[in-house]
Parts: C-alpha cells; structure tokens; sequence
C-alpha cells in the first residue's frame, strides 16, 4: 500500500485484502523500538511460509518500498503496489476527524507528502494499481 495518512489505505485493505491475506502494519507495534526492522522480520517469515501478505503504511517514496520489494524477489513471489491517490486536502480532513494516537501531527502528513512519489514498475514492482479517490 501506498498512500498518505487519511488516504483510506486501511480502509480499501479491510474491503478487498483482508480475507486473503495477512494484513503487517508499523501502526500494530506503536511502542516497539526499531519498528521498521520488525516489519521486515515479519513480513519476511510470512512470506517464507508462503502467506500473502499486505503491508498497510504510507511507504512514500521509492527508498522506503525497496526493502519490501526485495522481500517478495527474494521469496520468488509477485509483488503488487496499491496506490491511494488521494488529494492532500482529503487527507488531511479525514485526519483532523481522528482522535487520540490515530491522529498524525500536520507536520507528519506534510512531511509523507513532500516525500510521496507515486510508485512505478521501475522499482520491481510487477503490477501497480492506482485508486484515485
């Protein structure tokens, strides 16, 4: 998934992905030190015991998806990226709408947006689905 915070990406995961695979998120370890590599950790050994996995995070830019898409090469398996294309302003009113840890500071949503580079096959991904919204 990729997508700014507010874009819906839990939201279109729950509806279509859920059921079939298992959903990884940085968000279901809030307290945890060195979250990024606990993912990887995990979405490596799901993939090791053949699961298909969602990983449901902002991942904007290319940097910052190419652990992943290395996981799923080295596993031998497609990888798929999900892209909510989202207005900033949509965003951010579905944010302001949240309440407690949910919510991202502005400076957390603009931050994704000044780094969020939609994502291309260019990077090892074998197929990209854009969602406008």
């Amino acid at each position: 998934m990729v997508g700014l915070q507010g874009a819906g990406k839990s939201t279109w995961v729950a509806e279509h992905l859920a059921g079939t695979h298992v959903v990884v998120s940085k968000d279901h370890w809030p307290n945890a030190r060195h979250r990024e590599a606990r993912q990887r950790r995990v979405v490596a050994q799901l993939l090791a015991e053949g699961a298909s996995v969602v990983v449901d995070n902002t991942d904007p830019s290319p940097a910052e998806r190419a652990a992943l898409v290395e996981l799923a090469v080295a596993a031998g398996v497609p990888v798929r990226a999900v892209f909510l294309d989202v207005p900033l302003e949509t965003c951010r009113r579905r944010n302001d709408a949240r309440t407690g840890r949910a919510r991202v500071p502005d400076v957390g949503l603009f931050s994704t947006a000044a780094r969020l580079v939609p994502p291309s096959t260019v990077e090892g991904f074998t197929d990209v689905q854009v969602v406008a919204g």
